[in-house]
C-alpha cells in the first residue's frame, strides 16, 4: 500500500491523545472489531422492531431515497463497565501496549503529518492518510443515496480515555462510539495483533481495521445501528450484531475497492498482496479463531462478529464491486 508523496493530510480529523490519559474503566456497547467485551453497539434486552425494518430501511436507502432525514448521532445505551462476553475469556483482555512491534513513541504527534510521504514513513501519519481516505470516499459516496455524510474523526490514546461513550482503556482494542461520532485507537492494539493473535505488520491491516470502523460510522449515519438496536435480536451465529459487524467489513471492501481504481488522490496503489494481508487480519478477528485460540473451543451461541470465513466472505463481497447495494447482511443466510 503506498500513497502519493506530494497528496496534502488533514491531520485535524485524528484526535491525537497519547501523551495524555483519562481514569481506566471498562467498555462496553460500542461497535468494535473482535470479541471479547461487548463492543457491537447492541445493548441487551431491547424489544420492538424486528428484521422487517432494517430490510426496508436498506432497500429505501439502496434505491437512493433519503428516508433518514440525514440520521443522527445515538449513543451506546449504557453499556459501560468491562462486560465480557461469555467463550471468548480474557481474549481482548490481554490486549495491553507491548515491546516492539508498531508501537509508537506516545511522544510523537500526528500534528508533523503533511503529507503522503510522511504516511508512507510513519505508521501514524499512515492512520491519518487512511482516515483522511475513508472520509473522503464516504463524504462523495452517501450524498449519490441521499444522505450528508458527517465526518468522523479517530482519537490516537495511549492506555486509556474518556469517550461520549464512557471512559474506555487499551484493552477492548479499536472500536467506534456512536455517542461522539469518533473511532479509538490505541496505536499499541497492532503490536498484540501480532505477538497475541498472529496477525500481520502491514499497513493493510490497519487500513482493513480502520475501514472496518468507519464502517459502524456509516452505519450510524444511515439510521442502520439504531435500527438493530430497536430490533433486539443481537444473540448469536445469525443475530443482528453478528449482521451489523459483517456489514461493516462489507462497507470496508467498498472503501477498499474504490481506493484501489487508479484514481484515488492520496492512495497511489493498493495491491493484490495489501488486499490478502487484509483478508489475513479478518480472519484472525473471526469470533471462531479468537474462541478456539483463547478458549479451546468453539462456541457459535456466543459470536457478536462472525466468522473468520464470514468476515472475510463480506469484506470480498464489498471489495469485489465497491458497491453498498451489495452489502445488505440483514436479508438471508449470511
Amino acid at each position: 500500500m503506498k500513497f502519493r508523496d506530494n497528496a496534502k493530510l488533514d491531520s485535524s480529523q485524528v484526535d491525537d491523545q497519547r501523551s495524555s490519559g483519562g481514569s481506566d474503566g471498562g467498555l462496553g456497547g460500542l461497535g468494535g472489531l473482535g470479541g471479547g467485551p461487548n463492543r457491537s453497539g447492541l445493548p441487551g434486552g431491547k424489544a420492538g422492531g424486528g428484521l422487517g425494518a432494517i430490510i426496508l430501511l436498506l432497500i429505501a436507502l439502496f434505491a437512493g431515497k433519503n428516508v433518514l432525514g440525514g440520521g443522527g448521532g445515538g449513543s451506546s445505551d449504557g453499556g459501560i463497565g468491562g462486560v465480557q462476553l461469555p467463550g471468548v475469556e480474557s481474549a481482548q483482555s490481554r490486549l495491553q501496549p507491548g515491546p516492539g512491534g508498531n508501537v509508537v513513541d506516545a511522544s510523537a504527534s500526528t500534528s508533523t503529518c503533511l503529507t503522503g510521504a510522511d504516511a508512507n514513513a510513519r505508521q501514524d501519519c499512515r492512520i491519518v492518510a487512511v482516515v483522511n481516505d475513508v472520509n473522503a470516499f464516504w463524504a462523495a459516496e452517501l450524498p449519490r443515496r441521499g444522505v450528508e455524510y458527517r465526518t468522523a474523526t479517530t482519537q490516537l490514546f495511549t492506555g486509556n480515555t474518556q469517550t461520549g461513550c464512557g471512559p474506555a482503556t487499551s484493552d477492548v482494542g479499536p472500536f467506534y462510539c456512536p455517542a461522539d461520532e469518533k473511532a479509538y485507537l490505541d496505536l499499541g492494539f497492532f503490536a498484540e495483533f501480532v505477538t497475541r493473535f498472529g496477525g500481520q505488520d502491514t499497513a493493510f491491516s490497519e487500513s482493513y481495521v480502520i475501514a472496518h470502523e468507519y464502517g459502524h460510522h456509516i452505519q450510524n449515519v444511515l439510521g442502520i445501528s439504531q435500527k438493530v438496536q430497536e430490533a433486539g435480536n443481537s444473540a448469536g451465529a445469525t443475530g443482528d450484531s453478528v449482521r451489523l459487524e459483517l456489514q461493516a467489513d462489507c462497507f470496508a471492501g467498498v472503501w477498499a475497492y474504490n481506493a484501489a481504481n487508479g484514481s484515488d488522490p492520496l492512495i497511489e496503489a493498493i495491491t493484490d498482496q495489501d488486499i490478502a494481508e487484509g483478508l489475513d487480519a479478518a480472519a484472525k478477528v473471526g469470533d471462531d479463531y479468537i474462541q478456539k485460540k483463547f478458549q479451546g473451543r468453539v462456541r457459535p451461541e456466543a459470536w457478536t462478529h462472525g466468522s473468520s470465513a464470514q468476515r472475510q466472505k463480506w469484506f470480498t463481497t464489498g471489495y469485489r464491486t465497491g458497491e453498498m447495494t451489495d452489502c445488505d447482511t440483514f436479508s438471508g443466510s449470511i
